[in-house]
């Protein structure tokens, strides 16, 4: 199968002030959120990718276009609506401090499968329609460019932890044990037993091993012999 590239946005103007931006429009990266956008697509300029999918919210679309700018070509860019922000309702544009005291962010921390914020969307409905999003892009893309394709999904931290937690086939009350920064990388290839998790929230590194794409099968006992840059 294809190889897809989680990439969260960069800083906001939301996350240093320690509001919880949601949906809200407007919200943009800050000084920091460039640079830590730029340094990772200047990381991705390295691997020739098919295709750069991205939230619908300026942040996503603006490390995007990060990425896009340091390739060759012109990747496809499509917007896809379901790796767009989980719906808080009512938790939209709180300060975090704030609603760490009530009474639900307990369960949000040790129960999410449980969690339906109010006058918003459950944390299971975030996880099932985002998985479904990136199964089907990256199809899409292994059915029009071969299983050595890479393509880049640019989203937000709790999204790419579902994302995340269903590849490693953790349940999704676990998936607080995962951290996704600002303009970090993951990577998960969909193979046809079972997805494989080549990294997780990397903010440093050479990826040009990436190149040549991964392909899936067993799983090699003893860990194999590692990957190469040449």
């Amino acid at each position: 199968m294809a190889t897809v590239i989680l990439v969260r946005h960069g800083r906001t103007t939301a996350n240093a002030t320690g509001l919880l931006a949601g949906r809200a429009p407007g919200v943009s990266l800050d000084q920091i959120g460039r640079e830590q956008a730029a340094l990772t697509g200047d990381r991705l300029s390295a691997v020739p990718v098919v295709g750069v999918v991205s939230s619908p919210l300026d942040r996503c679309l603006e490390t995007a276009r990060f990425i896009l700018d340091r390739q060759p070509g012109s990747p496809y860019a499509p917007v896809e609506e379901d790796l767009t922000e989980c719906d808080y309702g009512q938790w939209q544009g709180r300060a975090l401090t704030e609603l760490a005291k009530e009474p639900m962010w307990p369960v949000v921390q040790s129960q999410p499968s449980a969690v339906v914020f109010p006058g918003g969307e459950s944390m299971a409905a975030m996880q099932a329609r985002s998985v479904a999003a990136v199964r089907r892009h990256d199809a899409a893309f292994e059915a029009e460019h071969g299983p050595d394709a890479v393509w880049v999904a640019v989203s937000h931290g709790d999204v790419i932890k579902s994302i995340l937690a269903d590849a490693l086939g953790m349940h999704l009350d676990l998936f607080q044990r995962l951290s996704v920064g600002p303009a970090s990388v993951s990577i998960v290839n969909y193979g046809t037993a079972r997805p494989s998790v080549h990294a997780t929230n990397t903010e440093a590194g050479d990826l040009s091993w990436l190149a040549k794409g991964l392909r899936s099968g067993d799983a090699p006992v003893g860990g194999g012999a590692g990957r190469t840059t040449t």
